[in-house]
């Protein structure tokens, strides 16, 4: 039995990783957002924030005032 037949791909990447935001340690590939899609699926590719976090912190930066009206020449 050779050393490459006991290392898996699994064994390299980290899966697993701790949100910034929340503190909760959640699944890489499925709740984390990729930075850019032309990185790969790398684990440096995802970003620190998990996809509910983010998704609230949009939400609570959007613009809530919307009284703009058009100017009075």
């Amino acid at each position: 039995m050779s050393f490459d037949d006991e290392i898996e791909l699994e064994h390299l990447l980290f899966f697993d990783r701790k949100c910034r935001t929340c503190g909760k340690i959640k699944n890489l590939l499925d709740d984390y957002y990729l930075t850019r899609k032309n990185r790969g699926t790398l684990p440096s590719s995802y970003s620190y924030e998990c996809k509910e976090c983010t998704i609230e912190r949009i939400k609570s930066k959007k613009k809530k005032d919307l009284s703009w009206e058009y100017p009075d020449w």
